[in-house]
């Protein structure tokens, strides 16, 4: 694929950030709207609730991707800082608690937010996976599959290069667009607030899982080398968490019609 898109003297347009910044303009595009819709949110409180998103999905990338493999950074600190990616994870872990401290904090209704939040989370996503694909970061494992892609372009992170692999960053961008569309449809039908955005942390958890089985870089880091990955171990903790959430939420914030 192309890591870099084009390059002008020695500014390099990366593919990969790129794609994470239009996945953020479309996120924030569809909270300032469907909020504006549904509470009555201002553009200017979007704009920085996505900050306050940026910063704490940041550090918490980092900090899981410092977990993978410490003894490294623990030797070099600022690779850290200097590269290496983000662990999605770490960065939704971080994001859930920050972003319901600003709801409480501007006055917003916690759950019907994070209901829309669910939606942007699952754009932002997509464009970042696809990112990855033409970064080759997040791949897959070698295979013989008609739906391997090959990786040719020498920046790319992909290993190894010039053999079909499994495309896992269009996987999970496939899955997520349908459990997106599949949010939306459950908008409509939906019977408690909240509803929404458990729905979608079971339902990555599982499909996360699954999808775990063919990735093929081994820097992401394993609890039981081959067999369970770090990210498969907290979807594993997350399902039941969010299962008694989701049947606590279902009493409590039932909504009223009309």
């Amino acid at each position: 694929m192309h890591p870099v898109l084009f390059q002008i003297g020695n500014i390099k347009i990366y593919s990969y950030g790129l794609m994470i910044s239009l996945g953020i303009i479309a996120s924030i595009a569809y909270v300032a709207i469907q909020g504006k819709k549904e509470i009555g949110l201002r553009f200017n409180t979007a704009n920085s609730l996505f900050l306050c998103i940026f910063l704490a999905a940041f550090v918490g990338g980092k900090v899981f991707l410092f977990f993978e493999d410490p003894s490294s950074y623990m030797d070099e600190p600022m690779k850290i800082l200097a590269g290496g990616g983000f662990v999605f994870y770490g960065s939704f872990l971080f994001a859930i608690p920050a972003i319901y401290c600003f709801f409480k904090n501007h006055k917003l209704p916690p759950y019907q937010m994070l209901d829309i939040m669910a939606i942007a989370t699952c754009i932002v996503h997509i464009f970042g996976r696809i990112g990855c694909f033409m970064a080759g970061c997040c791949y897959g494992k070698p295979t013989s599959s008609f739906l391997g892609v090959t990786f040719t372009d020498p920046g790319s992170l992909a290993d190894p290069k010039n053999t079909p692999l499994h495309p896992t960053q269009l996987y999970e961008a496939s899955f997520i667009f349908l459990l997106m569309l599949f949010i939306l449809y459950l908008r409509d039908k939906q019977s408690f607030h909240g509803q929404l955005f458990l729905t979608y942390m079971f339902l990555y958890g599982m499909g996360r899982f699954v999808l775990e089985y063919f990735r093929g870089e081994h820097s992401r880091g394993f609890i039981i080398e081959g067999i369970l990955s770090d990210s498969q171990l907290v979807a594993l903790l997350i399902i039941p968490v969010v299962l008694m959430i989701y049947f606590r939420w279902s009493r409590n914030n039932k909504l009223v019609l009309s």
